[in-house]
Parts: C-alpha cells; structure tokens; sequence
C-alpha cells in the first residue's frame, strides 16, 4: 500500500514542496539564459505543458542579473510559477542569483570546491575539517541572503560532479554521495535555514535510487525531513529515457520517496512534463502492480500482468512497477503480458527495462544530458548522428554532454563520451580520461565514431 514519506514544507514562491502539498513537477530550460525573450517563451512552453517550477542554468552574474528580466517579463504577461537558477563553479553567482529568483539549486560538488579533476588528495582530519570552514565561510553569507529576500535552496548533489575531496575520502560510493549532501545540510540546520529542497541524481538508476534511500535513512538518524526531489540524470531521449526515468524515479516513488520530479530528456523540456504527469499519477496503481509481481516471482522471473491504453503508458507503468524489484536483484528476467501488443514488442520493452536496472544489456545505451544554456552544440542532432553510426554496438554505453557540468564524471559510467569544451569545441573521452580536446563541432561525431572503432577493433 502507498504511503509517502512525511516531510517539512519549503515555500518556493507562491506554491510548497512536501508536508502536505502534492507532487509537484518541474522542467529546464534550454535557451542561452541572457537570451530574456527565448527564456521566456520556453518557459511559458513548460508552465502551459503543467511545469509548477522552471530552472535555468545561471552559469556567471550576467545570467543571474538577467533572471530578474525573464521573471518580470514572465509576471508581466501573468506567468506567476516560481523560477529556479542553477549555480555551479562561482559561489558568489549564487548570492546574486538569490535576489531574483525563488529558488536557487547549488552543487555541494564545485560550490566552493574546485572542479573535479580525479586526484586523489590526502587530508589530516584537521585539514578535512578546515575545508569544511571554508564552505561554511561561504555558505553561510548566501543564507543570510535567500533569508532575507524569502529564496528557497535546492542542494543538489550529481552523482557526476563529486568533489576530489569527497572522492579522495570517501571513495565513489553511495555512503561518499550522501556525505557531500549532508555536510551542506547540517551547516543550513546550524544556521535555522529551513526553506531547502534535497536532490540526488545519477545517471544509473541503481546507482540513484541506492544513494537516494540512504539519504533518507542518514536524514532520519540526524532527525532531518526535508523534501526530496527525485531524477535519473542524463536519461537520454526517447522510449530509452522514459524507460530509465520510469525505473529509477518509479522505484523510489512506489515506496513513499519524493516530493518533486523532473524527468530528465533529450528533448524539448516541455515534453519532459506529460512523462512525470504520467509517474506521479500512476503511484497508486504502480505501488499495488509491485506488490503483485513481487508475489508473482518464480524462477528467477518477474511475471507481470499490465493494462495499459497506449504504449507509452505501457512502458512507463511496467518500469515503475518493477523498478525497484529489479534494482534490488529479485528477479534477472521479466515476462510482461498485456493483449494488445504483440509478444515481440513486450519482449523488447521487457529486455529495455532490464536494461535501464542494469540486468541485462541487449543494446548500446546513451547515457545524453537534456541540454542548457551552458549547451554550445545542437544536442539533438548530435544524438541523432551518434546513435545512427553506433546503433549495432550491443552492450556499449555512450555519454554524449552539453558541458562540462557532469560531462567528465558521468563518463566514468560511460565507455566513451562526447562532451562540450566551449562554443564550438568538443571533448572526447575514454571512461573518465579525456583522450582529445577542442575538437572543431563539424569533426567531433566523425572522430569519436573513428576513435570508437579503432579502439574496439571495429573494421
């Protein structure tokens, strides 16, 4: 039987996230955030889609400045949903960023630790614990603004971007990505700053949806009941991103966990809001299928019986409602029944889902980001031509991102990625180690599909 999880409330401007409130669902935009008129026309895209919050990434001052245009503009024409801005590199971008937005997300990750570059660094505890000054010694002064000026904060941990500190000591773990959490979370408890919104994201389901458990215990212990917002990063696009959101945010969802969804795609931003509409309605039903294909187990399979009146609702609902199980290795087969499609298709669809639990690999995987204003080269067309010249390599997994953000760290889950340097310039990488830098955009796709080859011994 579903029970969500109980939380505090935050405010975000006009609308609350946990407590009592429901799920609430939101998206990102795509646009060069100085661009004010792009901004708001994409924003007004998502809000009329059903987004009840829109983030842009604010990558420097200028861009945080601007959301104070996007946001009067936005009011002007009767668009009151609360805006949210992305920080990353630049502390103090942060700062600016909370005198005009209701939200802002900050990365415990680069928030004042430098970008993550895979060193191992050897820290005393006294060291160790003079770090953490250093964030308290900025952090502390952004509260004191988002309390005065009534800003809500996301902290916002990314599976792909933890700190070499974090790394150095705790190693790439669950337990290391619930510590980078947590070190910022007790500093805004310190400081009484209630008003705050937890993610943590990865692009493995397991890998989230592990991690995101252990948040909620480790908050527990400490006596914490923020909301939590919940997303598989770098989903990709397609019935492959649908399928993997719908595992991971499903599995947590079936068991009580979240408060606020974006479904991460490759696409449009507002196409990502009817996907998480669909989750968060079919929690019910979904909560009631696993119990189902939970008792249904034999033989190493998961039989599940599912009705559903398209096929993108099909795909949706089978992965939530098994997510979890697969995750946690109950079964290492699925059998899904349904009369209206043909027994290839739920085969597909099954051998998909496997796939997204990381079971069972039976094609390549793309591992793409949706895109933001940091994204310098046409995403979706650099998907296309990647997956077209990559579609037969069964079993390899492809990391294709708009920056540098998650780029690098995500590429550890990846064999090979292609990442933005710059306006214009790509990366290339093996795993984790960048293999060629600054790449002109017009000859990347043909050099990692090059390199791709050579390195797997592909005429």
């Amino acid at each position: 039987m579903y029970k969500r999880r109980q939380s505090s409330e935050t405010r975000v401007g006009n609308i609350g996230i946990g407590g009592q409130n429901p799920i609430r669902i939101q998206s990102m935009g795509t646009v060069d955030t100085n661009n004010t008129e792009g901004c708001v026309a994409q924003a007004k895209r998502i809000i009329d889609a059903g987004g009840e919050l829109v983030r842009f990434t604010t990558q420097g001052t200028r861009e945080a400045e601007n959301m104070k245009n996007i946001s009067a503009q936005l009011k002007a024409d009767g668009y009151n949903t609360p805006l949210v801005a992305d920080v990353h590199f630049t502390a103090h971008t942060a700062d600016v960023a909370a005198l005009y937005c209701e939200k802002v997300r900050i990365n415990p990750g680069n928030y004042v630790d430098p970008g993550r570059t895979f060193k191992h660094l050897e820290y005393t505890d006294e060291e160790y614990a003079a770090e953490l000054q250093k964030i308290e010694a900025k952090l502390v002064p952004f509260l004191n603004i988002c309390k005065e000026h009534h800003t809500a904060v996301r902290i916002g941990v990314n599976h792909g971007s933890l700190s070499d500190r974090i790394m150095s000591r705790y190693g790439d773990t669950p337990e290391g990505i619930v510590e980078s959490c947590m070190e910022f979370l007790r500093i805004f408890r310190r400081e009484n700053f209630n008003d705050v919104v937890i993610s943590i994201k990865a692009s493995n389901t397991v890998v989230m949806v592990t991690t995101m458990r252990l948040l909620v215990a480790t908050m527990d212990k400490e006596n914490m009941h923020y909301p939590l917002h919940l997303g598989v990063t770098e989903a990709g696009e397609g019935e492959d991103g649908r399928i993997k959101s719908a595992v991971g945010i499903g599995a947590l969802l079936t068991e009580g966990i979240g408060d606020t969804i974006r479904v991460s795609l490759s696409e449009e931003p507002e196409c990502e809001i009817p996907v998480a509409r669909k989750l968060v309605d079919m929690i019910p039903e979904c909560t009631k299928l696993r119990e189902e294909a939970e008792a249904s187990i034999k033989d190493d399979t998961i039989t599940l019986n599912v009705d559903a009146p398209d096929w993108e609702t099909l795909q949706l609902k089978a992965a939530m409602a098994v997510g979890a199980l697969l995750i946690d290795k109950k079964a290492h087969n699925l059998s899904i029944l349904n009369s209206q499609f043909s027994t290839e298709k739920l085969v597909e669809l099954a051998d998909a889902i496997l796939q997204a639990a990381r079971i069972k690999f039976t094609k390549t995987e793309y591992i793409s980001c949706p895109g933001c204003g940091r994204t310098l080269y046409n995403l979706q067309e650099t998907i296309a031509k990647i997956k077209a010249a990559t579609k037969d390599m069964v079993g390899l997994k492809i990391g294709i991102m708009g920056c540098i953000v998650n780029g690098p760290g995500e590429m550890a889950d990846a064999d090979y990625g292609y990442v933005g340097a710059g306006r214009g310039k790509i990366s290339l990488y093996k795993a984790k180690e960048c293999i060629e830098k600054n790449i002109p955009e017009e000859e990347a796709v043909e050099r990692l599909i090059e390199f791709i080859r050579k390195d797997r011994g592909i005429k």
